[in-house]
């Protein structure tokens, strides 16, 4: 009787066991080729991908059906926001659809497809469209050669069209694909085959010149090899030394432009030659911060194996809040990764498929609020996220903190580490508000706990001052007797060697 009970029992123990270790593999695995097979994932200090909670749900999907569209979409390209309107660029039907945007559901409100007076009126095949402040739309019209400006009725304001200059080669056609406008009207836009960098355009359309062009990676033995022993048909054949081009870009609230990069080799991004990732200021140059262990490239695993998708992250599109998180969208893997404003990765979550929350074929990117909108060009969709509880714990860290509510963010932390008990930025959060405080022995420990280097260098050195001006006295005091004691020795030293001299020298003499 004994016996069976023990039996039962030890049956019961391993059923529970494999119930709990299929439960673990089907939310959380990674496969022979380092990839995640979660959901939510992130990285840990030494790269292994580490489970998480969702920080998005995905709150509805939308299609032509959803907006009662005659004609579904076709190929979109492209979405902006502005305030409560999403625009989507229905790319080969020639026309923009104006969405509007509120608790969790998209409706159509307006189907723009002509420009009034302008010439010609109708849209050919527009990729992007941006409307300003004051409701001012801006279409790339690519089969018509033009980015054309109209106001909200959609009465022809201006447009811009191929520059007639030197530095513009005259025998390519100007093929806008992406564009963004400042606050000063000046427009910015990627060209097809211009790898020159972002043509620039002030506001009555006056051609400025290129700015942000790639830096161009090669080593002398590759240019003095090309130069001086390949063939005429060996170096027309071979790869040229020129930039790349951007794949997307968007301007941030300061007027600062994200740009992306697709096209790159996979040995420069490895030898960390290649930033996909690009921050650009009003003279060009990169300006993103990278302060973590690892740059903001997507996945840090992506070595070639036999997954059907291989290869880095292509981000093929980015999208910025107000409080410098960014995100970026990966065409590759149809997965999303969230950046704070230290280059920071949050969270990355997504995949390939035809499951709600996956993509096909992920094209374009963009929010509103926190919500996040999803372009896919091949399902002719756009997937809508809300951020979890979880997700919005972070946010709310993030921006309590550069609030200057140093002691709120650091119990909002608190709260998302109970959630997440490996989630470094929590850590990392932590950290960074105690250290504002100037409690810097404590901070030093949540750094640790991050694994963050250079905070906890940082924080140290601030330590190490601080202990020197607490105990500056002690410091003195114990100097002044290094000092001292061996000279009061040595004078105690000396003066016994006179005396014993001394008293030698007179013993000599009663001597003699």
């Amino acid at each position: 009787m004994m016996m069976k009970k023990a039996v039962s029992f030890l049956m019961i123990l391993i059923m529970l066991f494999t119930a709990c270790t299929a439960l673990a593999d089907d939310s959380f695995n990674v496969n022979k080729d380092g990839y995640s097979t979660s959901y939510t994932y992130g990285y840990d200090y030494w790269r292994d991908v580490q489970e998480s909670p969702d920080a998005y749900r995905v709150e509805t999907v939308i299609d032509s059906v959803d907006l009662g569209l005659d004609a579904r979409m076709n190929k979109p390209q492209s979405l902006f926001a502005r305030n409560n309107d999403l625009y989507v660029a229905d790319t080969f039907n020639n026309r923009i659809l104006q969405l509007e945007y509120r608790n969790g559901q998209a409706k159509l409100t307006r189907i723009i497809d002509h420009v009034a007076g302008g010439s010609p009126e109708n849209f050919n095949t527009p990729y992007d469209v941006y409307v300003d402040v004051d409701g001012n739309i801006y279409v790339a019209d690519y089969g018509n050669l033009r980015v054309v400006m109209m106001d909200k009725d959609l009465n022809w304001i201006k447009e811009f069209t191929k520059p007639a200059d030197a530095t513009f080669d005259q025998s390519l056609d100007f093929l806008p694909k992406k564009i963004t406008v400042d606050v000063a009207g000046r427009l910015y836009a990627l060209v097809t085959n211009v790898n020159k960098g972002i043509v620039k355009y002030e506001s009555d359309t006056t051609f400025t010149g290129f700015i942000g062009a790639t830096p161009v990676n090669f080593s002398t033995f590759d240019y003095i090899w090309k130069k001086y022993f390949m063939t005429q048909e060996q170096r027309d054949a071979s790869p040229s030394f020129v930039p790349t081009e951007y794949e997307n870009m968007y301007m941030d609230k300061d007027g600062f432009i994200y740009a992306t990069l697709t096209n790159f080799d996979e040995g420069a991004l490895d030898a960390g030659q290649v930033n996909p990732i690009r921050r650009l200021n009003g003279l060009g140059n990169d300006i993103l911060i990278a302060n973590d262990r690892y740059p903001p490239i997507g996945d840090l695993w992506w070595q070639k194996g036999e997954s059907s998708y291989f290869g880095p992250a292509r981000l093929t599109d980015i999208t910025v809040f107000d409080n410098d998180i960014y995100i970026v969208l990966d065409r590759i893997r149809g997965r999303l990764f969230g950046y704070d404003s230290q280059g920071i990765m949050l969270w990355a979550f997504g995949t390939r498929g035809n499951i709600e929350g996956a993509f096909t074929s992920p094209i374009s990117l963009e929010h509103i609020g926190n919500d996040l909108f999803v372009l896919d060009q091949l399902e002719n969709s756009i997937t809508i996220f809300t951020p979890t509880e979880y997700g919005l714990k972070i946010y709310d860290a993030i921006n309590k903190y550069q609030d200057g509510d140093y002691d709120e963010s650091a119990n909002v932390w608190t709260e998302v580490l109970r959630q997440n008990a490996n989630y470094p930025m929590a850590f990392r959060g932590i950290g960074r508000t105690v250290l504002r405080q100037n409690k810097f022995e404590e901070a030093m420990e949540y750094f640790k706990m991050a694994h963050d280097r250079e905070n906890y260098g940082r924080t140290f050195k601030l330590y190490r001052k601080e202990w020197i001006e607490k105990n500056a006295l002690w410091i003195f005091l114990g100097v002044i007797l290094l000092l001292i004691v061996p000279l009061i020795l040595g004078r105690i030293k000396r003066m016994k060697w006179e005396v014993i001299m001394h008293e030698q020298s007179k013993i000599r003499r009663n001597a003699e």
